[in-house]
């Protein structure tokens, strides 16, 4: 019979690529885990693994075995979820991801929330950014982490992960006073003007030569920030790298560049500090294991996050 602890393994060789890079993940050896992929093909009777370079890949067995690993584990998350929900209340540690605008915006409220329905759970949170929950919740390191992605870094399929949407929300360029990084003259700097429509190179390409503030390279926000230029006709060229939204508004009042701030960030916007609406959205969103969803202190939190964000400042009444 086939170890699932085994399968979980090469499903992770599969994601991650490398062993070493699964033992790094899961707190391993690379001996060791070499040691358990052996063995799994012990078990299974056929190669699973080939050598191509220094790297190790799957054969088309090992693919396939992969799939039915998919839905094996997630028939596991199904079971202890149902036990869970067996049990008599909610309680016990809550394992949560957030990026850093969803920590100071919708997480509070959400554990407010969920301190005041559930007061048996321990939320533990820790900040994340989006493009590495996935790896964090196939590892355990998380049980539901507020994810997002961007029009122009829109979420890899991952069958590993299911997600419930939250909230879709405009992305705004703050500008500043300093004249390197002002609006272009007669530009409409009112809350209506912050509005206006345009296309990306009509609304970005007065900023060319400017300063450009982004999260730290590897982010979604950074490739955000860097394809929508690039669409719009040129290569920013980058100053700050920053990945509070906070500070990217702060950074643009005192004319440092000019950086794109999600709708859910602007409030409070530091005088000097100039919005313009783009046509560019960002969704977030409550990603969990795939056949998680039902376990209760997850529901709960996807539950208490969607009242944070409706309650929100601005939010759905």
């Amino acid at each position: 019979m086939l170890d699932v602890r085994r399968l979980h393994l090469l499903r992770e060789l599969d994601r991650r690529g490398t062993i070493a890079a699964v033992a790094d993940a899961l707190t391993f050896t690379a001996s060791a885990v070499s040691q358990q992929l052996s063995a799994l093909e012990r078990e299974a009777g056929v190669p699973l693994l080939e050598r191509s370079g220094r790297r190790v890949v799957l054969t088309p067995a090992g693919r396939t075995l992969v799939q039915h690993a998919d839905a094996v584990l997630e028939r596991l998350e199904l079971a202890v979820a149902e036990l869970a929900g067996a049990r008599e209340g909610i309680g016990g540690p809550l394992r949560v991801g957030t990026f850093p605008s969803g920590g100071h915006t919708i997480l509070p409220a959400a554990l407010a929330e969920l301190a005041r329905r559930h007061p048996a759970l321990e939320p533990m949170v820790q900040e994340i950014d989006s493009a590495r929950v996935s790896d964090g919740l196939r590892a355990g390191d998380l049980d539901a982490a507020l994810v997002h992605d961007y029009d122009f870094v829109p979420a890899s399929p991952d069958t590993t992960v299911d997600e419930v949407s939250l909230l879709e929300e405009p992305m705004y360029l703050a500008t500043g006073a300093d004249p390197g990084t002002a609006p272009p003259p007669g530009t409409d700097t009112s809350s209506e003007g912050a509005g206006r429509s345009g296309t990306l190179a009509e609304l970005l390409g007065p900023y060319a030569d400017a300063p450009w503030i982004t999260a730290r390279d590897g982010t979604t926000g950074h490739a955000t920030v860097v394809r929508a230029c690039q669409a719009a006709g040129f290569q920013p060229r980058i100053r700050h790298q920053v990945n509070d939204f906070r500070t990217v508004l702060s950074l643009a009042a005192i004319g440092q560049g000019v950086g794109f701030v999600p709708e859910i960030a602007t409030t409070p916007t530091p005088v000097g500090a100039v919005l313009t609406r783009l046509p560019v959205f960002r969704r977030s969103k409550v990603a969990f294991r795939t056949g998680g969803g039902e376990h209760p202190a997850v529901a709960a939190f996807v539950d208490a996050a969607r009242v944070a964000v409706d309650g929100r400042p601005g939010g759905d009444e």
